[in-house]
């Protein structure tokens, strides 16, 4: 018996006899023929009903076979260059595997409340299949971008006894007789003293927010990948990030095509995704802003509209580097001309996206770590194990994170994060 196929793999097996079973995700039928269009495997195909080629039972199907009915399918392979794939299906024979009625999502406009409520369905929509199969890629060029480039993977936990960037955003959880444990909100801390043992190293693997905030651009629960690297400078970090921004762009435009497509993603944004990145120091930041009448004063951070501000100068991602050292958290390393500033890193994304990837030079002197360390009054006992790295072969270090769903959204011109992870998690939602 022929052996049941994917719908991806039939632009190779024209005119041959194949078998599939998958799901309906649109049917028509005129007369005497008809059409159902199969998903399976995040693609479709269409399958085209001759009366005269089916028995009564095969014929019955299609006509009855309500959307997200489970099918299985015989039939040959027939070019069709008008097809997304290049190929249709003649059928020979249609089974009933399950019939679906009443499908809760229809052609028809639904509230934003009613997809999320329903995300375990909506999943199954073109729109949201594309999306998900653009973060697929993503995910896949991260790992790709890392072992070409010589960085092993280390998984960071995610209960972790004290915060990386203080408290006030932290997922609490009671830990038996040891107090209070926090949902991880960076694997950085962790990866530091991986780089003593690797030399350079990542991580990739869920974060946890706790900020109320309900913008578009947040998540409480979001993946984030932080590379780290021993001996890397500031300068070296700031090749890695532009470098690692192009490669996962480049991977998206070469194997996304088609989710690009349904999603009308308006490709030359993404191609002019090259270096150099234009780089502005903080300091040059206010003063563009300022020129374009904003009233933003030195030593203020940078908002979403700031951000977008910024960015419609250039045609691609923006560098602003050396941010005053009381905007940036405890451990970064403070420029040696100036004190007072971080030798920080943000990269900011055009067309509204906002900040996608945020990085430092790390302190590796132990003394200054102990003095910042006091001056944010973080406990001293939870960070003895990150003060040892200073004290046992102190190094020159450096490493950024990008969220995952921020980068993804970005490639794929949607305007709200909730659609680029499979189950969103945000202030007034845990369902589904």
């Amino acid at each position: 018996m022929t052996e049941w196929k994917s719908i991806p793999e039939l632009g190779g097996l024209i005119g041959q006899q194949v078998r599939l079973r998958g799901w309906v995700d649109g049917r028509r039928s005129s007369g005497r023929i008809g059409f159902i269009r199969l998903r399976d495997s995040g693609a479709t195909v269409q399958l085209v009903v001759s009366r005269k080629e089916v028995d009564d039972a095969s014929w019955e199907v299609l006509q009855h076979a309500g959307q997200e009915s489970t099918i299985a399918a015989s039939g040959t392979v027939a070019a069709d260059p008008r097809s997304p794939g290049g190929v249709e299906v003649q059928v020979s024979c249609l089974a009933l595997v399950h019939g679906t009625e009443a499908y809760p999502i229809t052609p028809k406009e639904h509230g934003t409340a009613f997809l999320m409520d329903n995300r375990h369905l909506w999943l199954r929509s073109s729109r949201q299949r594309a999306v998900l199969r653009i973060r697929s890629e993503v995910c896949h060029a991260i790992h790709d971008f890392h072992r070409e480039r010589g960085y092993y993977l280390v998984d960071s936990p995610i209960l972790t006894p004290a915060a990386c960037e203080g408290t006030s955003t932290l997922f609490e959880t009671p830990y038996f007789d040891h107090g209070s444990a926090f949902l991880s909100q960076s694997g950085q801390l962790y990866l530091e003293p991986a780089a003593a043992a690797l030399g350079k190293v990542y991580c990739f693997g869920p974060t946890f927010r706790a900020e109320k905030s309900k913008t578009r651009r947040h998540l409480m629960e979001f993946w984030m990948v932080e590379p780290e690297a021993a001996f890397l400078d500031f300068e070296g970090l700031c090749v890695l990030a532009e470098d690692f921004l192009v490669y996962l762009a480049g991977r998206v435009l070469e194997n996304c095509g088609e989710p690009l497509a349904i999603l009308e993603r308006d490709t030359s944004k993404l191609e002019a995704i090259q270096g150099p990145f234009p780089r502005l120091r903080y300091a040059e930041a206010i003063e563009l802003l300022r020129r374009q009448g904003s009233g933003i004063e030195f030593g203020e951070d940078f908002g979403a509209p700031e951000e977008t501000s910024i960015t419609r100068e250039f045609d691609r991602p923006v560098m602003i580097t050396h941010y005053p050292a009381s905007l940036k958290a405890f451990y970064m390393e403070p420029d040696p001309d100036d004190p007072s500033l971080a030798l920080a890193l943000d990269v900011i994304a055009p067309e509204g996206y906002g900040e996608i990837i945020g990085g430092s030079q790390r302190i590796h002197d132990h003394d200054l770590l102990l003095a910042r360390l006091k001056e944010h009054d973080l406990p001293l006992d939870a960070f003895q194990w990150y003060l040892d790295i200073r004290r046992y072969g102190t190094f020159e270090h450096s490493g950024f994170g990008m969220g995952v769903e921020r980068f993804v959204a970005w490639m794929a011109g949607v305007p709200h994060l909730r659609e680029t992870i499979p189950y969103p998690r945000t202030m007034d939602r845990i369902y589904p």
